[in-house]
């Protein structure tokens, strides 16, 4: 039931899986997954810092070879980009966790893994060293101690604290398109499922038929609540009490590597490497949770230099290798892609995903090459123009 190849090869560019996704998936599931917060500022912002950015290319340099690997840490991988973390990937496509970390495998980029997923942990680490850990810290420091230890148990190198979620957001847009979380049923639901058939026969009836009930199956220690449950709410709204010392207590149990996500403030970025962190993951979680939240990629180069030990990554708004090119060129180590790898999963599960990736990193290549560079890691501020005097970017490019 999944999207023929011929089909798929009419996606050109990461946008097209989005409209592509919004015939196949249920109403409610789609607007889950494409929406934001309130008036949609911040994730319209997202994409409205790109466009302040022009490029200086270079010319009459040999472009015939170019090189993308990028290193972080002590791995390499084939490209700047890695998968970010979603909720809920396998309601929206089959498996959808185990998918998105097989195609970042195959194509040796890092995925990480979310904590609001509905598949175990244990069954998503084993499928390569390149899929790290994204958790929500639960209720209490036993808990949260807990939840670190059966991440480091299952095999997990890299460990994602989500640090911008201390209350749920006010996602309007997934109430007026009838989603909610529990999910609850109702006619229209069942409606919207018969409406899409493709996605009920191949996510809905094959998951409940092998699976049964989806769980939230990471957010402590053990079992969460099944996906109708009302406790869903409880473990949903038990993250207010995150603080400083939380992440020194994390940080001290935890042996491996240590990422923050969701920081814009220079001075937070400053404090998270006092606490020992090894990277930061600038993001304002897609524009998903507070309204008028800044975009990250005007973030990233304060951030970048406050701390020049530590490798600075972004998410939130990335579509094209042009994009990425500039977060590269103001700092960014790698940078994330979250909904159009979440609708290529539900489209065509991992094959959909490696041609979403194959798009991205083909345009990466050939931007690179018109840019006049041989190795992306050669990127600076040098290559860029801002296209107004006023835009914010310009303190870091003169």
């Amino acid at each position: 039931m999944l999207y023929p190849q011929r089909r798929l090869a009419r996606l050109l560019c990461l946008d097209d899986f989005e409209k592509a996704a919004q015939s196949y998936l249920p109403r409610r599931l789609f607007a889950y997954v494409s929406g934001a917060a309130e008036t949609n500022f911040s994730f319209e912002d997202n994409r409205a810092s790109f466009r302040e950015l022009g490029f200086v290319p270079r010319v009459l340099n040999d472009v015939s070879q170019v090189a993308t690997r990028t290193s972080l840490w002590d791995r390499t991988y084939s490209g700047p980009v890695g998968i970010a973390p979603m909720g809920l990937s396998a309601v929206t496509a089959y498996r959808g966790d185990a998918v998105l970390a097989q195609a970042g495998t195959a194509r040796g980029i890092p995925m990480i893994m979310s904590g609001s997923s509905l598949m175990r942990l244990e069954d998503v680490a084993p499928i390569g060293p390149d899929v790290w850990f994204q958790a929500y810290v639960p209720g209490t420091m036993d808990q949260a101690m807990a939840l670190v230890e059966r991440v480091r148990a299952a095999g997990f190198g890299t460990l994602v604290i989500t640090v911008d979620t201390p209350v749920s957001a006010n996602r309007e847009n997934n109430v007026r398109a009838g989603f909610s979380t529990p999910l609850r049923p109702s006619p229209g639901l069942i409606w919207d499922g018969l409406t899409h058939p493709r996605w009920t026969a191949g996510t809905f009836i094959q998951t409940l038929c092998r699976h049964g009930v989806p769980h939230f199956e990471n957010n402590y220690a053990t079992r969460g609540a099944p996906i109708v449950s009302r406790n869903v709410l409880r473990d949903f709204s038990d993250r207010a009490h995150l603080c400083w010392d939380w992440l020194k207590a994390i940080r001290r149990n935890w042996p491996g590597k240590l990422v923050v996500k969701g920081v814009l403030a220079e001075q937070d970025a400053r404090m998270a490497v006092e606490h020992g962190v090894d990277g930061i993951i600038v993001s304002n979680h897609g524009g998903r949770q507070l309204d008028g939240a800044i975009a990250p990629l005007r973030a990233l180069p304060g951030i970048v230099r406050a701390c020049p030990g530590v490798p600075v990554m972004m998410d939130s708004g990335i579509r094209r290798g042009t994009d990425v090119l500039k977060a590269l060129a103001l700092g960014a180590r790698l940078v994330f892609v979250g909904r159009p790898f979440g609708f290529a999963a539900a489209l065509a599960g991992q094959r959909g995903v490696e041609h979403a990736m194959d798009l991205l990193q083909a345009e990466i290549t050939r931007d690179a090459a018109l840019l006049g560079l041989t190795d992306i890691q050669d990127i600076g501020p040098q290559y860029l123009q801002t296209l107004s005097s006023a835009s914010h970017f310009q303190q870091y490019l003169a």
